[in-house]
């Protein structure tokens, strides 16, 4: 099994929970959680994950924000992001696309097939 590092920065415990519970079972991939987009970003930095998982909507910093942050900064400005959004409408979806990330996840999600639907967007082999 390939050695992937997923950084995931979700405020939600649950959703940290079943994604990396998921991701790891289905996948073998290590998966870093950070609970804000200041700890994201701090945590993007520090481990050079090959992909992050971004929830849109947090406290304090959105995941838009986050987003804006890390595509600033030399370090983290070529790590793929996905977003993970409860937002369902075809425009909305549309217009985070646009913001530079390599797709959206629409949450509620499988957590079980979440590692092959990773894969499949970044074209990674399992």
């Amino acid at each position: 099994m390939n050695n992937k590092r997923i950084l995931l920065i979700d405020d939600e415990e649950t959703i940290q929970e079943v994604v990396q519970l998921g991701i790891e079972i289905e996948a073998g991939w290590q998966v870093a959680i950070a609970s804000s987009g200041l700890e994201g970003i701090d945590l993007a930095q520090a481990q050079q994950p090959d992909a992050i998982l971004l929830d849109v909507m947090m406290p304090d910093m959105d995941g838009i924000s986050t987003l804006s942050n890390l595509k600033a900064n030399a370090t983290t400005r070529s790590i793929p992001v996905i977003f993970l959004t409860a937002k369902t409408q075809a425009a909305e979806k549309d217009q985070l696309q646009s913001l530079g990330v390599v797709d959206v996840i629409t949450k509620p999600f499988n957590s079980m097939t979440l590692a092959s639907q990773i894969a499949k967007i970044l074209r990674w082999e399992m």
